[in-house]
């Protein structure tokens, strides 16, 4: 006969006074009523509620009261009580028209959380469940390694045997191929800078062609300017020299 969950060793946790109704408690604590403190643990961070802040906080020291004062691991726990008391309603008011007031409750609860350990046979069916769980992982992937091996033998097989050779370059070829395609590169570079050299000289050269031009311009200048100062400075005929 299985023994109650009141009677397993385990701890218990309470918080009093919470500044929230019993009601709104509660919607938490059944999602959270006979499941594994690891399961609780998640279902509570991810709620979107409240309420399950100041639940989290008394489970947490449940845990800890049952590993202290018990000697019991997080993983050997469950939920396997928990439940929340009305405690007392304080009361206010607000002003209203006319001198009246309008009534405030403002509600508060006490928090219950029991935690218990699992039996010998729940944690020997938890420990094959995660043995069953981790060979059949090692087993899809052993299975899918396998299956992807086979269709990559397949796909080469069907590409024939010369297709590997050809797809995989020897690395004397590749290393000949950059070779040449450096010495072209250097090639263009020296036609590039014997071309711009040609294009100097020329125009060198034109430059020396125009001096020699332009000495002759002026030098028939000066004799024209000297011609005309001559037959300026020669007597006229009929004047008396």
């Amino acid at each position: 006969m299985a023994t109650a969950l009141t009677d397993r060793p385990g701890a218990k946790a309470r918080i009093r006074f919470v500044r929230m109704s019993a009601s709104k408690v509660r919607v938490v604590l059944n999602l959270i009523r006979g499941r594994k403190v690891s399961e609780a643990i998640e279902i509570l961070q991810f709620s979107e509620r409240l309420a399950a802040k100041e639940v989290l906080k008394v489970l947490q020291s449940a845990v800890a009261n049952a590993d202290h004062n018990e000697d019991i691991p997080q993983d050997e726990l469950l939920v396997s009580e928990c439940f929340a008391d009305e405690g007392p309603t304080l009361k206010r008011f607000r002003p209203r028209a006319r001198g009246r007031a309008g009534r405030i409750h403002k509600q508060t609860c006490h928090i219950t959380v029991v935690v218990s350990r699992l039996t010998d046979d729940e944690l020997d069916e938890l420990a094959r469940r995660a043995e069953l769980r981790g060979t059949s992982r090692a087993t899809s992937k052993r299975s899918s390694g396998g299956d992807r091996a086979a269709r990559v033998a397949k796909s080469r097989a069907a590409q024939g045997a010369d297709t590997p050779a050809e797809v995989d370059e020897p690395e004397a070829e590749v290393a000949e191929e950059a070779e040449v395609a450096e010495e072209a590169v250097v090639d263009e570079v020296n036609e590039a800078e014997d071309v711009a050299t040609k294009a100097d000289k020329a125009e060198d050269a034109e430059d020396l062609s125009e001096e020699p031009a332009e000495a002759e311009a002026d030098g028939e200048d000066a004799v024209v300017d000297s011609a005309d100062a001559d037959d300026e400075d020669a007597p006229e005929a009929g004047e008396d020299t």
